[in-house]
């Protein structure tokens, strides 16, 4: 009867403090703090009742000299455990969603929300796996025969400990290199990467590794350990404006004010263009060609990509069309 006393008052509690809180929400925090607020009420509201409960019944459980009495405890001191955590892991949810809501939706124009998204998602994740793990070791420690057994295994013989290092040893590298990552500040998601010749865009950064879509909707996988043990190209570190470039080669005898005049049409008739900078340059020349290079500014790479395709086709299609003796030709001289 005492212990059904105490579940009903917990209960009562439960249903009083989840009023209170919706109260508080909606009154004294007066929409300063009812986006952090509200999410979270709602969000744990379950997990915060099954602790109390919980909590309840095993304050609440006698220790009698039955026999089903302690293996009762046990049962509700695990599950006390386990609501826990999945109270903490809720609130950590909560605590990305209601982040990730406060940032712009364009992750692409500032460098800042690229590395807070970048940063977020990886340390929700590692903590919890934390709390996990946390949880996981409190159980185990609660059944005393695990415990000793793991407790004498670890001291005594030291083979399984090292065999699980060894075992583990690569994704907790990943993992580590994950939170380097992160925090290093070399990409972002959305950063635009050229990575072994592949050209994409950072889909997503996580603890073990990092997801790039490439310019064909490929996705490539690449674990974190790799941007932090390899060189890679980041095109949108500091800002996600970007200049392009084209290298054309021509005969000798070309224009080059001509060949500017057009690449000057090309460019400010292109929408593609942010009206920043252009310019056109011989930047190099062989024996039998000499290399024009164009350069034109976008405000993301992917304009600018497509501003260089277009001014390629243009620039080509001229030269065809209007000066075809401008040309790459190979030249020979006969001596009889």
């Amino acid at each position: 009867m005492r212990t059904a006393l105490i579940v009903l008052a917990t209960l009562a509690t439960a249903v009083v403090v989840d009023l209170i809180s919706g109260m508080l929400v909606r009154r004294v925090a007066r929409g300063r703090y009812q986006w952090l607020l509200e999410p979270l009420r709602h969000a744990c509201r379950r997990p915060a009742a099954a602790l109390l409960l919980v909590g309840a019944l095993y304050y609440a459980l006698p220790l009698g000299p039955a026999r089903w009495q302690p293996h009762l405890r046990h049962v509700v001191l695990v599950a006390l455990v386990l609501s826990g955590a999945w109270l903490v892991i809720k609130a950590l949810h909560v605590a990305e969603a209601v982040a990730f809501s406060r940032l712009p939706g364009d992750v692409v124009a500032s460098r800042r929300v690229r590395r807070a998204r970048t940063q977020i998602r990886p340390v929700r994740r590692l903590t919890v796996a934390v709390v996990t793990i946390v949880a996981i070791g409190l159980i185990l420690i609660t059944f005393r025969p695990v415990r000793l057994f793991g407790v004498s295994v670890l001291t005594s013989a030291g083979v399984v400990g090292a065999l699980i290092g060894l075992s583990a040893r690569t994704a907790l590298g990943n993992a580590f290199a994950g939170v380097q990552v992160a925090f290093a500040d070399g990409l972002h998601v959305g950063d635009v990467l050229v990575v072994d010749g592949e050209w994409g865009r950072v889909e997503e950064v996580k603890l073990t590794n990092v997801v790039i879509r490439l310019w064909d909707e490929r996705m490539l996988i690449l674990p974190t350990t790799y941007f932090t043990e390899r060189p890679f190209q980041n095109w949108t570190c500091n800002e996600s404006r970007i200049v392009g470039k084209v290298q054309i080669h021509v005969d000798h005898t070309a224009d080059l004010d001509d060949l500017r005049r057009e690449a000057r049409r090309l460019v400010e008739s292109s929408p593609l263009w942010d009206r920043d900078q252009w310019v056109l340059q011989m930047v190099d020349s062989t024996p039998q060609t000499a290399v024009i290079q164009v350069q034109a500014s976008a405000a993301d790479p992917a304009s600018a990509w497509d501003l260089r395709c277009d001014l390629r086709e243009g620039l080509v299609r001229y030269l065809r069309d209007h000066h075809p003796q401008w040309l790459p030709r190979t030249r020979s001289q006969y001596q009889p």
